[in-house]
């Protein structure tokens, strides 16, 4: 085996790859027979005191 035959292999493996990566990203939005359903919105955080009531919670901390 050559080593150009080699690198062709590798760069459409690559390629494939690359291909793949946005149609795993949209899985989340399908159901269990492959269709495209809406996709479900994250429920709101509810934050409790320290006695169990609920109250505002704090605003997310800074990241960087």
């Amino acid at each position: 085996m050559g080593f150009r035959p080699f690198l062709t292999a590798l760069s459409v493996a690559v390629l494939m790859g690359a291909a793949a990566a946005p149609v795993s990203a949209a899985t989340p939005c399908r159901d269990a027979k492959g269709k495209f359903v809406t996709c479900p919105k994250p429920k709101p955080e509810k934050c409790r005191d320290a006695k169990g009531k609920f109250t505002k919670c704090p605003p997310p901390a800074a990241t960087h």
